[in-house]
């Protein structure tokens, strides 16, 4: 009896910390992303001296992974946090000249994300030398802990986004992000 009741106090524990970081993560998102809009990476290393609030680091991305219809998801950074959880941030820009909606597909297929809607809930982290693969974390409700309700995206137009997972080993610094209708690529860890 004590043993289920551990395991509940420390789900709800967890649940406390991934709303905590789900809270500042989309906060952190909205303070800064809004006014660059569309702005290439050209534009970007024109405001080299103002500090991105989200990687802290270079304007480079960590990858860029092409998708269909012309759809580019930059990644930005990959910061593993004290909670034990890994968010991938970055962006998702159309280089195509219509506007597109990001793929359905990009949800995956497990039943209890595919409930909640459109989201980025199929991407997974691999970890080859430990041969693990991560995939998003979920709230108390199942929904994915991922930027979710994508809007049309124009032409030329990007839109932040983000995806939260459970933490490698700290002596895991690289792991491939997948994302489905994606290119896959190789990313470090941060943190």
């Amino acid at each position: 009896m004590s043993i289920r009741f551990t395991t509940t106090a420390r789900r709800g524990m967890v649940a406390a910390a991934v709303a905590v970081s789900l809270a500042l993560g989309v906060a952190g998102c909205s303070s800064g992303d809004d006014k660059s809009g569309g702005a290439s990476a050209s534009a970007s290393k024109d405001s080299g001296s103002k500090p991105d609030a989200q990687t802290g680091e270079s304007e480079e991305p960590l990858a860029e992974l092409k998708g269909e219809d012309g759809l580019l998801l930059q990644i930005t950074s990959a910061n593993r946090d004290s909670g034990g959880f890994v968010t991938v941030s970055g962006d998702i820009k159309n280089d195509g000249d219509e506007s597109v909606r990001v793929p359905v597909r990009t949800q995956g297929n497990e039943t209890e994300i595919l409930k909640h809607g459109a989201s980025l809930g199929g991407a997974t982290l691999v970890d080859s030398a430990s041969k693990k693969r991560y995939y998003v974390l979920r709230d108390t409700e199942g929904r994915p802990l991922t930027t979710t309700d994508m809007p049309r995206i124009k032409a030329g137009d990007s839109i932040p986004v983000f995806m939260q997972f459970p933490a490698p080993p700290q002596s895991t610094t690289e792991v491939s992000f997948q994302l489905p209708t994606f290119a896959s690529a190789t990313i470090k860890i941060s943190g």
